[in-house]
């Protein structure tokens, strides 16, 4: 059997998961490769699966990454499938989870400069950045005395095609960081802390690899629960999943919901990989 590792050219030799994976797919006798999906050489159909890794510059081309999901799906298996790829490659999925009870994160969208105006209401610190995004690329946090540069932000985010998410920040993963919570074909596997990203003062990194603070965390009953609730409210069966949550004032919140490229840190659980591998060939055996 063969496997395909999907990155890109642009995270070529970045993805700390893709040795460990590739031991992992030597170990259960699966021929496997590490290749870019935005390489227009390979010949996806090659491979009896494509597993999406560490595709980390979709952000600015996506309509050229689903439509390439839609391809390859068309010549073999892609997991995570393109319908769940649509769906959580843009963040408008966290009203969706909101509707079905998911505790996240208050979001209000800026579709339009109409919209521009629920900046105001924050009376304290707030976060804008793009509904499609991955890592902290085009984030950042605000004061609330920061009003005009905040608009002038998400305005360039408008200009440049993107809608713009509005939260608060919540000061709790100042102290207490980020939790996120990695599951395998649903089952919880381990978890990690990511120290606090954003800086005050308004400043939004572009670049496509934020170095992050990153530790083994053993995660509350709280943020289980959380995580749970998380992912029996998915549309769609997900192979693999990463539930990063924040500290909220009466409990955990969901940040964001990983289906697509996320680091899984397998650096932090030594048997994640070879749990990924197992639950990918159940999942190809089971047709």
């Amino acid at each position: 059997m063969r496997i395909a590792l999907a990155t890109a050219i642009a995270a070529w030799g970045r993805d700390a998961d893709l040795e460990p994976l590739l031991a992992a797919c030597a170990r259960a006798g699966l021929a496997a490769e590490a290749l870019a999906w935005d390489d227009p050489s390979v010949s996806w159909s090659r491979f009896d699966a494509v597993l999406l890794r560490s595709t980390w510059d979709y952000a600015r081309r996506r309509p050229e990454f689903l439509a390439w999901c839609e391809q390859v799906a068309r010549r073999t298996r892609l997991f995570n499938p393109p319908a769940t790829v649509r769906w959580n490659t843009d963040k408008h999925y966290l009203a969706d989870l909101a509707a079905r009870g998911v505790p996240i994160v208050p979001t209000a969208f800026i579709e339009n400069e109409r919209d521009l105006a629920r900046i105001s209401t924050f009376d304290g610190e707030f976060v804008l950045k793009p509904s499609v995004g991955a890592g902290a690329r085009g984030a950042a946090r605000f004061a609330a005395h920061q009003q005009a540069e905040a608009e002038a932000h998400a305005r360039r985010l408008l200009e440049d095609g993107y809608c713009v998410m509005l939260q608060p920040y919540l000061a709790g993963v100042d102290r207490q960081g980020e939790t996120a919570l990695i599951h395998i074909h649903g089952r919880y596997s381990h978890a990690i802390r990511k120290g606090p990203l954003l800086a005050p003062g308004g400043t939004a990194s572009e670049a496509l690899f934020a170095p992050e603070d990153i530790q083994p965390r053993i995660a509350s009953e709280a943020e289980h629960a959380v995580a749970e609730r998380v992912l029996a409210a998915l549309p769609h069966p997900a192979l693999y999943a990463r539930v990063d949550l924040l500290p909220g004032p009466q409990g955990p919140l969901l940040l964001e919901l990983e289906l697509v490229e996320p680091s899984l840190f397998f650096a932090c659980c030594e048997d994640a990989a070879d749990a990924l591998v197992a639950a990918l060939q159940a999942a190809l055996r089971a047709g």
